[in-house]
Order: C-alpha cells, then sequence, then structure tokens
C-alpha cells in the first residue's frame, strides 16, 4: 500500500520519503495529510486519507504528534475500520487489505491529490466539529465516513460526478470477486404513539450498530434535531419488565446507577434475546418510541441502515409532549383560530404530512 505524504505530515513525521511509483495501482494508492481541527489547538490533531481511484476517503482523530510513530499501522487500521464501518463485506476488506500489503511512504507530488486530501480535510473538520466539544478525550477513526456520501468530481462536467463510497465499492468488489454486503442484520419496527395517529417507521440496520449511532439513525427517520437528552429501555418479552437502562453521558450515572453507558454496546447485546426496547427521547416532552424486532436477517446482502417504510409526521420539537402536539394539531387544522398563525410562525417549515421524499424507501446516511 503506497500512501503518499504531504510535505506537512512527512516533515512531522521525521521522514525523507522517496518518490511515488508511478505503476502503482490507484486503488492501493492514498494521499496523506494531517490537519487541525480547531483554530485554538497549536498541534494538528486529525490525519486524512484520501484513495486516488475512488476518492474515499479515511479519518483519524484525535492524533497526537506522540502517535506518530505508530502512523503506518494506525492509517492500515483506520482504512479497514472505516469500510467495516460502513458494512463493507469482511471477506471483501479483508482480501483488499491483504492485496494492498504493508504501508510504504512516498512524497507527495501530485496537486490534484493534494487538492483532493485539503477539501476532504475540511469535510471531516466540520463533522467534528459538530458531533464533538473539542475538550474531551476522544480517539476515532471513522470520522472520514460522512464525507464519502457526497458527490465528487462535479466541479466541470456533472455527468463525470460520483459518490466515493459506491466507487470503492464497486473497485473492491471488481479487485477481489467478492459480494459487496455480507452482515447480519435486524428488521425493527418504531412506532410513536401521539394519541391521535401512530407515526411509523420500518427499517433495516446492522445487528452489531451501535447504541450511538443507532440513536442518530431514529433521529433522521423520525426528522428530529438532536437537541434533547434520550435513552434506550431494553424490556423482558411482552411483560414490559426492564432489563437494562442504556444511557449516553456519564452523568446520568448520578441518577441511575445501575444504567449502562452506552458506548461500545450494540443491538446484538441484546436482540434477538429481547424483542422489545423503547427510546425516548427528550425528557421533556418525552417522546416514548417503541421498538419491536420484526426479523432477524442472517446474510443481509444490501445497503444499510435503510428505510423501508414511513408513515405517520413526527411533531415539531418542544411542542409540550403528545398533549401539546394534540393542541398545536387541532390550531393548524382550524385556519380560523386565534392562534393559527402564531402556531404557523412559531413551527417554521414543519408540515401536516409526511413529504413524498420523507415517505420513500432509502438508505440512512448517518
Amino acid at each position: 500500500m503506497q500512501i503518499a505524504l504531504t510535505k506537512k505530515l512527512a516533515d512531522a513525521e521525521g521522514i525523507k520519503a522517496p518518490f511515488a511509483r508511478e505503476d502503482e495501482n490507484p486503488l492501493f494508492s492514498w494521499t496523506a495529510n494531517w490537519t487541525k481541527v480547531w483554530d485554538n489547538r497549536r498541534s494538528e490533531d486529525m490525519i486524512v486519507l484520501v484513495n486516488n481511484a475512488t476518492r474515499f476517503t479515511v479519518a483519524i482523530y484525535q492524533v497526537k504528534r506522540k502517535d506518530l510513530k505508530n502512523v503506518a499501522e494506525m492509517m492500515r487500521t483506520a482504512i479497514s475500520n472505516t469500510l467495516l464501518y460502513m458494512n463493507f463485506n469482511p471477506e471483501l476488506v479483508g482480501e483488499y487489505m491483504r492485496l494492498a500489503g504493508a504501508v510504504g511512504f512516498v512524497q507527495n507530488r501530485s496537486r490534484q491529490t493534494a487538492a483532493w486530501v485539503t477539501k476532504a480535510g475540511l469535510e471531516c473538520a466540520f463533522y467534528v466539529g459538530n458531533e464533538y466539544n473539542g475538550i474531551a478525550k476522544m480517539f476515532s477513526d471513522t470520522v472520514g465516513v460522512s464525507a464519502n456520501y457526497r458527490p465528487v468530481n462535479y466541479s466541470g462536467n456533472v455527468n463525470e460526478s460520483f459518490i466515493p463510497y459506491q466507487a470503492m465499492i464497486n473497485a473492491l468488489s471488481e479487485l477481489t470477486g467478492k459480494q459487496a454486503y455480507k452482515y447480519r442484520a435486524f428488521e425493527l419496527l418504531v412506532t410513536l404513539d401521539l394519541e391521535v395517529y401512530v407515526a411509523v417507521r420500518r427499517i433495516i440496520v446492522p445487528a452489531d450498530i451501535e447504541f450511538a449511532r443507532f440513536h442518530k439513525v431514529l433521529q433522521s427517520v423520525f426528522d428530529w434535531q438532536n437537541c434533547h437528552l434520550y435513552d434506550f429501555t431494553i424490556f423482558e418479552g411482552n411483560k414490559r419488565i426492564p432489563v437494562a437502562r442504556i444511557i449516553p453521558f456519564e452523568e446520568g450515572l448520578e441518577y441511575d446507577k445501575d444504567a449502562f453507558l452506552m458506548k461500545g454496546h450494540t443491538l446484538s447485546e441484546f436482540l434477538p434475546e429481547h424483542k422489545h426496547m423503547l427510546y425516548t427521547y427528550d425528557m421533556g416532552d418525552n417522546w416514548e418510541h417503541e421498538i419491536r424486532l420484526m426479523r432477524v436477517i442472517e446474510d443481509h446482502d444490501k445497503e444499510s441502515p435503510f428505510l423501508l417504510e414511513a408513515s405517520g409526521q413526527t411533531p415539531p420539537e418542544d411542542v409540550g409532549g403528545v398533549g401539546g402536539f394534540v393542541n398545536f394539531r387541532e390550531i393548524r387544522l382550524n385556519p380560523s383560530h386565534p392562534e393559527y398563525g402564531e402556531m404557523k410562525e412559531w413551527a417554521k417549515y414543519w408540515t401536516m404530512e409526511l413529504s413524498d421524499w420523507k415517505r420513500r424507501p432509502r438508505v440512512i446516511h448517518d
């Protein structure tokens, strides 16, 4: 595997790399840069790699100067982890990493690939800035995932644009002769009872999806804004006997010492042994989403998370729970109501019905 280093990264590593080999397969070639996410940091804190054939992005955050001594292995691991995070067939990923071989560093002399990795670095920095506060100590080598869902190569002829992850999965399937996706998945029915109707979302998710990512999927399909606290509660059978409560932040343990911190925990730890759970979002409005396991798909061969079905509009944020929503909805259904104009202005772009796009089956890019 040939990795071309920018001058900044080569200088930081203190190595004088040879020139790149012109005959190297671009699918086994990457360009890497060391960049900064936070302006108030003295040193760089993220390594970004872009594949020269597909423009697939891999990013590692937080990387300190002392970590650079192990950067070759760190890069290989990050490439593998990012592909696996996106549910690429583990056999396909393993074969690609075997064929790519050990990391060999070279000098980057291409202005084009330098521009690619700079652009990818900006996109990854925006993602990190939105996801993390920049204060807490954390490490992630999959923060480049979101960049792979955006089209590239569209500055000239728009017909030549493509999506990096699609280009990567196609290239790896052709290279290895293995199917693109192969993993265990769950089909889930998620319902939100709003008294006047039930909002329903039927989705497929990887069995090994972490709760933190599952939360993002639910936020997306229910069109929430991710601005309130939440938790998950697992139940024993149909008896509604709580088995476990899963929370996102350590501070929550002060109020419930028996709760689990969700970091590192996956759905497969509880499903299919337990088939029901509750996702509660916004402890004030108390939106309780019932989650039921419909089926286990042992060898799922398609991309996910995936929305199969959607019906019923979600209430606007901070409407006051189910009771507040019922009252709000009655006002919005009556243009002659004295509070109609005020409620319409407050809800801004909220609509009474789901749009055609929100009902359409689609891949959920978290």
